[in-house]
């Protein structure tokens, strides 16, 4: 049985808001805000922080006005002509319709925290002893850059191509 593009679309955006919503249902119960649980080692640690802001806290000391602006309106703008563009664009290759799902879903998980409870909730870390290290982050922020990374794929191989 074969699904149609749009359902597929839909599938992929409703799948990474849900395993990211989980996740965040899952933290909020069971990990005490603050406290440091190490999973691999020192490296991988689980933690639960709520981000008043956007990537790495920026723009969690804007006034309120700005931070609705430019972390929930825009936002959605951006996010619906995003969608509108996937489900009209039908020559886009498959990695960058996944791609593309992957940061809508994301985004919009990550939007409708802020919408729900005025911040986003943030749980992992990764800390490879000053050879890497990320800031604290969640599931839509992986989804995001999972679906950077595919465009980024589509984009060289496309170009490798002609």
């Amino acid at each position: 049985m074969k699904i149609s593009r749009s359902v597929f679309i839909a599938i992929l955006i409703v799948f990474n808001i849900a395993i990211d919503q989980i996740s965040k249902v899952v933290v909020r119960a069971n990990v005490t805000p603050y406290q440091e649980s190490d999973i691999i080692g020192k490296y991988f640690i689980l933690t639960n922080v709520e981000n008043r802001g956007a990537f790495l806290g920026m723009g969690s000391d804007m006034n309120p006005t700005l931070r609705l602006i430019f972390l929930l309106i825009l936002p959605t703008v951006v996010l619906g002509y995003v969608t509108y563009y996937i489900l009209k664009n039908k020559s886009l290759d498959k990695h960058s319709l996944i791609g593309f799902c992957c940061i809508i879903g994301g985004g919009i998980a990550n939007v409708f925290d802020r919408f729900a409870y005025g911040s986003v909730t943030d749980f992992l870390h990764i800390d490879l002893g000053g050879v890497f290290k990320t800031g604290i982050f969640n599931v839509a922020d992986m989804s995001v850059m999972l679906g950077l990374g595919l465009l980024l794929y589509a984009n060289f191989r496309h170009k490798k191509s002609l």
